[in-house]
């Protein structure tokens, strides 16, 4: 009789209460802490993938190379600091670290930065060019030009079709609309865009017509920016004649054109701002002045009736009645003189703000509109004289055309007796009888109409 079969301690029914058992969620999340704690922030490159935005703000997508892929999140904090729109297709390079989710358990990287790819070496280079300008005194300060207070004329160089030239003649014309303003076009981005900057700072300075240049775009990339970042436009701003401030990006993009310029705005606005004197403030220092003649007018006229009460009690007790009489003459005829005087001056004042109510009518928006619509009227009319001639230039261009597709098309070839076969039932073009095998069956193309047959034999030339 054999002994029973004890069961060891701690178990009861095949059960070993003694094991430590995971639950599903207890283990992702200890995988998820051991995962974040084995990796440091990392840098990965790869192409974007799957790309998805919520309306939480959130960007999540897949990295992917030739041989693998991972699954990113990019939180909304971070994706507002991005300076381009993430796409399907592109290659980036994320700083990111490893993590898991835990609802799904799967691996993932939480992406703190990302830019597109080679834009690291790219701003290495950037940094070598700036410190070798640096280097030469390219950007000392003592070199700096100060700007005008009052400009004559404002020069603007950008793009015609931008954004940044609304916002600058929108803050110009706030600050101060009776100061003319010249655009010199320019192209800001792309191939030629450097060649286009400097040529047009050498043209403003070749004219002269302006006391203050803006050198201007609106935001973009590092590559949008690359032409504010050439080495010849630096050069060409420091041997301007002319003071250049510039308005390039936002806030948080600095170029090497910024750093050459006399004074760099944050934005096209700031470098408006900066340019521009303001009306209203002119006008408040104005008014100001007035306040100031008018409170010392009374004050004077204050001081001199206490001299001339002091004066009358001091001769009461002499009683020289001669003396006194002369003397309030004297104050009279001085009281009319500043009375006089005060007046002359409010007048020169009064002049002055008539001449600059002329140059605020006359630098009203309404005339420009008016040349605009005569300018467009005449492009109208010339329109419309042309379109005969160039509609019946284009009918024989395309009658041209017409005839030299139909001498080219296979229909051409077909109704001259040829046939176009394929083998069935793939359909696949037969270019040689050997394609053909006997007993398969092809499909022949006519002119019109298509013939099914059967191929009994092979006939080679």
């Amino acid at each position: 009789m054999t002994d029973p079969i004890t069961e060891p301690a701690g178990t009861q029914a095949g059960f070993d209460f003694s094991r430590d058992i995971y639950s599903v969620s207890r283990l992702a999340r200890e995988a998820r802490a051991v995962l974040e704690g084995s990796f440091p922030l990392l840098w990965v490159e790869g192409e974007l993938s799957n790309v998805a935005q919520p309306a939480s703000g959130h960007i999540y997508f897949s990295l992917k190379d030739e041989a693998a892929q991972v699954r990113c999140a990019m939180f909304r904090p971070r994706r507002l600091l991005l300076g381009f729109r993430p796409a399907n297709g592109q290659h980036v390079l994320v700083r990111a670290r490893v993590s898991l989710y835990e609802g799904r358990g799967e691996f993932q990287l939480i992406v703190e930065h990302m830019e597109p790819a080679g834009e690291g070496a790219l701003r290495l280079e950037l940094e070598r060019v700036k410190q070798r300008l640096a280097a030469e005194g390219l950007f000392d300060a003592r070199h700096k030009r100060p700007l005008p207070p009052f400009p004559n004329c404002v020069g603007l160089i950008t793009s015609p079709s931008g954004a940044a030239i609304r916002d600058l003649l929108a803050v110009l014309r706030r600050r101060f609309p009776a100061l003319p303003v010249l655009l010199y076009p320019a192209q800001v981005h792309g191939q030629g865009a450097v060649e286009e900057l400097v040529g047009a700072l050498e043209l403003a300075n070749a004219r002269a017509e302006c006391d203050v240049l803006i050198l201007a775009r609106g935001g973009g990339s590092l590559e949008d920016l690359m032409a504010f970042n050439a080495e010849a436009l630096a050069r060409a701003i420091r041997a301007s004649l002319i003071p250049v401030v510039t308005g390039v990006g936002h806030e948080i993009d600095t170029t090497i054109a910024d750093l050459a310029a006399d004074q760099r705005g944050a934005t096209p606005s700031a470098a408006a701002e900066l340019v521009s004197p303001s009306a209203e403030h002119l006008a408040e220092r104005l008014r100001a002045f007035e306040r100031r003649l008018a409170t010392s007018e009374a004050r004077i006229l204050a001081s001199l009736r206490q001299r001339l009460a002091a004066t009358t009690r001091h001769l009461a007790l002499l009683h020289p009645l001669g003396r006194v009489q002369r003397r309030q003459q004297q104050v009279d005829e001085l009281a009319r003189r500043l009375a006089e005087a005060l007046s002359r001056r409010l007048e020169r004042d009064r002049a002055r703000w008539a001449a600059l109510d002329r140059r605020l009518a006359a630098a009203s928006p309404a005339q420009g509109v008016e040349r605009l619509r005569v300018r467009a009227q005449a492009a109208a009319e010339r329109l419309l004289r042309l379109m005969p001639s160039t509609i019946v230039s284009r009918r024989a261009r395309l009658a041209v055309a017409v005839q030299g597709l139909e001498a080219l098309s296979p229909l051409a070839t077909l109704a001259r007796g040829y046939a176009l076969v394929r083998l069935l039932p793939g359909r696949q073009v037969v270019r040689d009888a050997r394609d053909a095998a006997p007993g398969s069956e092809i499909e022949a193309q006519l002119a019109r109409g298509r013939l099914i047959a059967r191929v009994d034999h092979l006939m080679e030339d």
